[in-house]
């Protein structure tokens, strides 16, 4: 059960940005480092998003755990070796929070960047 209620908060969190006019570039990147739930294109910003599911939006929140932000961020490094612009590249870390009634919430620049 848990499982599904994974994928539908990244269906919630995709069909979010897509409506605010992004790309979804892959879904549940991997890497040696860890695993990026989305990467999407903003504009001209590589937005990096770990989405989180629980049964209420603080939860969510506080799901989020400072080993996590470093995988996370490890795993981004090691996406952008294979963008053309490498580290220079425009990036951003959001983090999108889903509670069990279905409210999306997406804070953008949830962390910092290495």
């Amino acid at each position: 059960m848990a499982h599904h209620f994974g994928k539908s908060a990244e269906a919630q969190v995709e069909r979010h940005y897509e409506r605010s006019g992004a790309q979804i570039l892959h879904r549940r990147w991997r890497s040696r480092s860890g695993e990026i739930d989305l990467i999407v294109q903003d504009r001209d910003v590589l937005v990096f998003v770990e989405v989180k599911a629980s049964s209420s939006m603080e939860r969510a929140m506080q799901s989020l755990r400072p080993a996590q932000i470093c995988r996370i961020s490890r795993a981004a490094e090691e996406f952008l070796q294979h963008v053309p612009t490498g580290v220079l590249t425009d990036v951003r870390f959001d983090l999108a929070c889903c509670d069990r009634t279905g409210h999306t919430q997406v804070f953008e620049n949830a962390f910092g960047h290495f």
